[in-house]
Order: C-alpha cells, then sequence, then structure tokens
C-alpha cells in the first residue's frame, strides 16, 4: 500500500512537546523520523512518497537514510544537509541564519528571551523571511497556530530543543555519514528558493549531489517559506515527481 499524510512534527503544532534531555536526542531528526515510520506502521502504510520543508525536510531526509524500505521518493525544499550548512558559515549568513546559534543556546535563555513578546518574535521572523517582507502570504489560521505555539512554554522549549540537536548531534551525525559516504537511494528532488537560506550558500545543489544516488533540483522565486510564496512552483515541481515511476 502507498499511502500520504501530513503529520505535525513532535513538538509542532497538535503533536505532543516532551521536555528535551541532556544530550538533544528527544528531538533529533533521527528520532523525528522513527516518529513518521511508527505513524505509517499505525496506519498500515508499507511505503510512502516523504516531502519535507525546512524542519520537515531534515527530517525526511533521515526517514530516507534510515528507513530506505519505508521511501519511495523524496521531495525536499529550501534546506541543505545540516553538517554542511554549519560547515559553509560566515559572517554574511551567520547574520541571516542566527536562528540557528540562537535557539541552539542553553535552556533557558532563548525560551525566557521569545517568551517575554513571543507574537513579537514570531511576526518579525516570519515577516523576514518572505520575500516581499510581509505576512500578507499566510493565512490567518496560520499566523494564529504559529503566534500560539511560540506562547506555549511546552512549544517553544520544543521549537529550541529542534534546534539544539541541530547544533549537536544532528550535526555530529550529519558528519558521520557524509565521512563514511552514506547515501540516500530513494529518488531525491530538491526545490530551493532564490531567496531562502539554501541560495546563501553559493551552490546549494552541489551539497545535496555526494548524499544522494540520483538528485535533481530546481529553483523558484520565493522567500523561504515557498509553500505559501509560490504555491504553483510546488506542485508545478513534485506532482509530477511523485508521480513518475
Amino acid at each position: 500500500m502507498l499511502g500520504t499524510g501530513c503529520p505535525d512534527l513532535r513538538g509542532y503544532g497538535d503533536s505532543d512537546a516532551p521536555a528535551d534531555n541532556a544530550d538533544h536526542t528527544t528531538y533529533s531528526k533521527r528520532q523525528m523520523a522513527a516518529d513518521i515510520v511508527a505513524l505509517m506502521d499505525a496506519l498500515g502504510i508499507a511505503q510512502a512518497h516523504v516531502l519535507g520543508h525546512d524542519r520537515g525536510g531534515r527530517v525526511a531526509y533521515r526517514a530516507a537514510l534510515y528507513h530506505p524500505d519505508r521511501v519511495v521518493k523524496r521531495g525536499i525544499i529550501e534546506i541543505v544537509p545540516t553538517g554542511d550548512f554549519w560547515a559553509v558559515w560566515d559572517a554574511n549568513l551567520a547574520m541571516k541564519a542566527y536562528h540557528w546559534t540562537f535557539l541552539a543556546q542553553p535552556a533557558p535563555l532563548p525560551e525566557r528571551m521569545i517568551g517575554a513578546d513571543p507574537a513579537g518574535y514570531i511576526d518579525w521572523t516570519l515577516t523576514a523571511w518572505t520575500l516581499g517582507k510581509s505576512l500578507s502570504v499566510f493565512s490567518d489560521a496560520a499566523l494564529a497556530s504559529y503566534r500560539a505555539q511560540a506562547a506555549d512554554p511546552a512549544h517553544l522549549h520544543a521549537m529550541c530543543a529542534d534546534y539544539r540537536a541541530g547544533a549537536t548531534f544532528d550535526k555530529a551525525l550529519d558528519e558521520a555519514d557524509r565521512a563514511a559516504r552514506r547515501t540516500i537511494s530513494a529518488p531525491l528532488h530538491f526545490l530551493w528558493a532564490k531567496s531562502g537560506f539554501p541560495a546563501q550558500t553559493g551552490d546549494p545543489a552541489a551539497m545535496w549531489q555526494p548524499r544522494a544516488d540520483h538528485m535533481t533540483d530546481s529553483a523558484c522565486a520565493s522567500g523561504h517559506f515557498t509553500m505559501e510564496e509560490n504555491p504553483q512552483s510546488v506542485c508545478d515541481t513534485f506532482v509530477p515527481f511523485f508521480r513518475e515511476r
């Protein structure tokens, strides 16, 4: 059976937000990938095409690496591998992607700072990451969900824990996989925004080529939130990709 779904990752949306642990594996992308596979098991889904944006994209490639028999094709939007992204940081990228280091600071520093004005932080961040520097691309329901999660201590902690994992466990695992030349066997398509974070690395597609046996890529006019800013490009890219046998 080939199935599809749109789950919230642990710590996001309506999913539970357990407390982080000392080695930051609770919110590792390997653990989140295991969550997705467990959900597939519970729903009786043997295999699936997996498409993810940002954090979901990181979970998607972990699922493809650690559960290759469950992933038919993989699509990723607007990320490059975690270890590679850290490796190319310079002053320019550090200013634009400052949240990678800010949210990864030890608890409860970022939680307290964001918690002082959660809606203000969310609105400023979402605005800054769009091409048009505007919240107009987001629905009222989406904005309400973002703000509510930032205002909830458990979900705010989870958001920070996600980035703590990215700076430690996820980064180390990514570097080990690269050193061991572990690759993704499932066909992979990478969609990146011309004004997003991967574009700041210089050649984002080149970062995926050593990681996948069969990789293609395309770019679109958008800021970081490709699904909201350029949904037609997302559909035009991935509907044919997943349909093709």
